[in-house]
């Protein structure tokens, strides 16, 4: 297992912003009449969170310096 256990910024960022994308969704299916539109606009920012952790850790910020 990894001594970090995911606490990096990377790591941290993408579970905000997949957290976000989640609610976004959420509500998108809640509303009366659904909304489909901001149904898909949770589901690009959830799958942004993903393009985001690769980005951040491929500038360095997925590991933490011991």
């Amino acid at each position: 297992m990894s001594a970090n256990h995911g606490n990096t910024p990377a790591a941290w960022t993408a579970v905000v912003v997949g957290l976000v994308g989640f609610i976004v969704g959420g509500v998108g299916l809640m509303l009366n009449p659904v909304s489909m539109l901001v149904f898909w606009i949770g589901v690009a920012i959830t799958v942004t969170a993903g393009v985001l952790f690769v980005v951040m850790d491929k500038m360095g910020l997925g590991t933490v310096a011991h």
